[in-house]
C-alpha cells in the first residue's frame, strides 16, 4: 500500500503542532550559553523524566524492540535490570560529582583532575561516539519513512528521509536552546507512545484469539523456542541478553548512557541538584520496563500473525527482512489509512527526540570544552550563536553517518537494534575505563586517559567482524556479543588509565576547598 491523502493529512497535523510549539518556544532566547545549554539549571522534573525517557527510547526502540520480540523472546525485557541498577549507580556516585564540580558537561570533571587535554579528549570521544550513535538511530528511523512514504529502501529514498528528519529536529532546537529540547521531547514522547499502545491494541484485536491461546502458541513456537522465556541463565557468549550479559556488560553500556554521554546528562544536570536529577532517572529506569514490554509484545502477535496460520487460519505471508524489520512491513502492508500516518508520525517522533538531544548536547560539548577555554573573552550572546552554528555542523555530520550506515548495517546479520547498541559502544568503552580510574583511584594522567580512550575505541573496532576479522583477530572475540566486547575493552582502557600518577588533587579535595562553587550550585537549585 501506498501513502495516502489521510496519511499525509495525519503527518501534517504532527507537523502543524510541532511547528506551532516551536514558534512558541523560540519567541524567547536564550540570554546566555548556561540558560541556552542548561536552562538555568531549573527545569520541572516531570519533564526531565519524559526527556530522559524520549532520549534513550529512540527510533531504534520503536522499531528494534518489536523485531526483537518477533525474532526471539522477553529476554530483552530483562534487560531493564541493568538499566534500574546503572540508572541507581549513576544517581549515587556519579550526580553528586558532577554536582559538586558544578559542570556544565560531565567532561568539565577530568579538567579538574587531568587538565583540560584529557578533558577534551574525552569531550571529543564523546562526539566521536555520538555521530557514530544517533547516526545508526537516524539511519533506522530514515530506513522505515523511507519505506512507508516512498514504499522504497534505495539509499536515495533513505537519504531524502534521513534529510528531511534531521531538518526537523535541527529546526526544533536551534533556537530555544535545551529548553526547546526537553519540551519537543515531552511532545514526541506522547506521539510515539500513544502511537505504539495504538498499534498493540489494534494487533491484538485483529488477531481475535483469547490471549491463554496466544501464550500458548508462544510457548510452542515452531522452531522449538520458548518465546515467552524472560530470564536466559546460559552461558551464550553470542547473545547480549543473558543474565549474565545483562548485569555485566549492558549495566556498563547504560552506565556510560546515563552517566558519561552528555546526551542524557546534559538534562540530569538542568534538574538543579544531584537528588532531584537522580530522582528523575530512576523513575525514567523504572518507566522504560512498561515500554520495553509494549514494544516487544508488538513483536510477539507479529509472529503469531505472520507465521501461525494454525491459530490464525491465516496464509502464510512471505517476509523479506533483509532491508527492513517486520514491524515496517506490518504497517506498510496491513495498517489501514490514516493509522498508517500515525506509525510514520510515532517513528519520526522517536527520531527527532533522540536527534535534538544529541545536537543539543553536542554543541554544549563543542562550545563548552573547546570554543570557550580558546576563546573566553566573548559575550554570552556569542556563544550562544556559536552553539547553534555547531549545531549546524553537527547535523550535516548526522546525516552523513546515517547515509555510511546505510551501507555498514548491510554487511553485518545483527537486527537493527543490536546493531544501533553495538555502534554506541566505541566511544564508551574508553570513558567507562577513564571515569572508573577518576572515581574509584588516584591514579592516571593526561597521558594515560588520552592513550585510554584511544585503546578503548580501537579494542571496540577490532571487535567488529568486518574490522577485527580482515586482519585476523581470533573469532572468539569477533564473535562475542557487543556486551562482552564493552567488558573486555572497558578492562584494557582501565588498565591503560591507571598507569599514570595523577598529579592534580582528587576531585573532592578540589570541590571541597571551593565554597563559590557550592554557593552557585545551592543558587542554581530551585526554592
Amino acid at each position: 500500500m501506498s501513502f495516502t491523502i489521510i496519511d499525509w493529512a495525519v503527518l501534517g497535523g504532527y507537523f502543524a503542532i510541532v511547528s506551532a510549539l516551536g514558534i512558541y518556544l523560540s519567541r524567547r532566547t536564550a540570554a546566555s550559553s548556561k540558560e541556552y545549554f542548561l536552562s538555568k539549571g531549573g527545569l520541572p522534573l516531570a519533564l526531565i523524566i519524559f526527556s530522559v525517557l524520549a532520549t534513550t527510547q529512540s527510533a531504534a526502540t520503536f522499531l528494534g524492540g518489536p523485531d526483537i520480540g518477533f525474532r526471539g523472546n522477553y529476554t530483552y525485557l530483562a534487560g531493564t535490570i541493568g538499566t534500574i541498577l546503572a540508572s541507581v549507580i549513576v544517581a549515587v556516585v556519579l550526580l553528586p560529582k558532577f554536582y559538586a564540580a558544578n559542570v556544565i558537561t560531565v567532561y568539565d570533571l577530568l579538567d579538574k583532575a587531568y587538565g583540560a587535554i584529557a578533558m577534551r579528549s574525552a569531550g571529543a570521544m564523546y562526539l566521536v561516539g555520538r555521530i557514530f550513535a544517533n547516526g545508526a538511530r537516524l539511519f533506522m528511523a530514515a530506513l522505515a519513512v523511507a519505506l512507508m512514504v516512498f514504499s522504497d529502501t534505495s539509499f536515495s529514498s533513505v537519504a531524502l528521509a534521513s534529510c528531511f528528519i534531521t531538518f526537523v529536529a535541527l529546526a526544533f532546537t536551534l533556537v530555544g536552546g535545551l529548553r526547546s529540547v526537553v519540551a519537543s521531547d515531552a511532545l514526541q514522547f506522547a506521539v510515539y507512545v500513544f502511537t505504539a499502545i495504538f498499534i498493540l491494541i489494534g494487533l491484538y484485536q485483529t488477531l481475535d484469539l483469547p490471549l491463554s491461546e496466544i501464550m500458548a502458541a508462544a510457548q510452542n513456537a515452531p522452531d522449538g523456542q520458548n518465546k515467552l522465556v524472560l530470564f536466559d541463565f546460559s552461558l551464550n557468549m553470542q547473545d547480549p541478553f543473558t543474565m549474565l550479559s545483562i548485569l555485566t556488560g549492558l549495566t556498563l553500556l547504560l552506565l556510560g548512557n546515563y552517566g558519561l554521554d552528555q546526551d542524557t546528562t546534559q538534562r540530569l544536570l538542568a534538574a538543579g541538584s544531584a537528588k532531584r536529577a537522580g530522582t528523575a532517572l530512576i523513575i525514567a529506569a523504572l518507566l522504560a520496563v512498561p515500554l520495553t514490554f509494549i514494544f516487544v509484545s508488538i513483536g510477539q502477535l507479529l509472529h503469531i500473525f505472520y507465521e501461525r496460520p494454525e491459530i490464525t487460519g491465516r496464509p502464510v505471508t512471505s517476509l523479506e527482512l533483509e532491508s527492513t524489520t517486520v514491524f515496517m512491513q506490518y504497517i506498510l502492508s496491513e495498517l489501514p489509512a490514516g493509522v498508517r500516518g500515525l506509525a510514520v508520525t510515532g517513528v519520526v517522533a522517536a527520531a527527532v527526540s533522540t536527534l535534538n538531544s544529541g545536537l543539543n548536547s553536542m554543541s554544549a560539548v563543542a562550545v563548552s570544552d573547546f570554543y570557550r577555554p580558546l576563546r573566553n573573552d566573548k559575550s554570552e550572546r556569542h556563544y550562544v550563536r556559536a552553539g547553534q552554528v555547531a549545531m549546524l555542523s553537527f547535523a550535516l555530520l548526522l546525516f552523513l553517518m546515517s547515509c555510511l550506515c546505510f551501507y555498514w548495517q548491510q554487511s553485518t546479520d545483527a537486527p537493527l537494534l543490536e546493531f544501533a547498541l553495538s555502534v554506541m559502544t566505541f566511544a564508551y568503552a574508553g570513558l567507562l575505563g577513564i571515569y572508573a580510574t577518576v572515581v574509584f583511584t588516584k591514579r592516571g594522567s593526561t597521558l594515560s586517559i588520552v592513550a585510554a580512550l584511544i585503546v578503548g575505541f580501537i579494542a571496540m573496532g577490532l571487535g567488529d567482524n568486518n574490522i577485527g576479522g580482515a586482519i585476523g583477530v581470533p573469532e572468539s572475540y569477533t564473535k562475542l556479543a557487543f556486551t562482552w566486547k564493552l567488558c573486555v575493552a572497558t578492562f584494557v582502557a582501565f588498565l591503560v588509565a591507571s598507569m599514570g600518577n595523577r598529579r592534580n588533587a582528587p576531585v573532592e579535595a578540589q570541590t571541597a576547598d571551593a565554597p563559590e562553587v557550592k554557593a552557585q550550585t545551592a543558587e542554581a537549585q530551585p526554592a
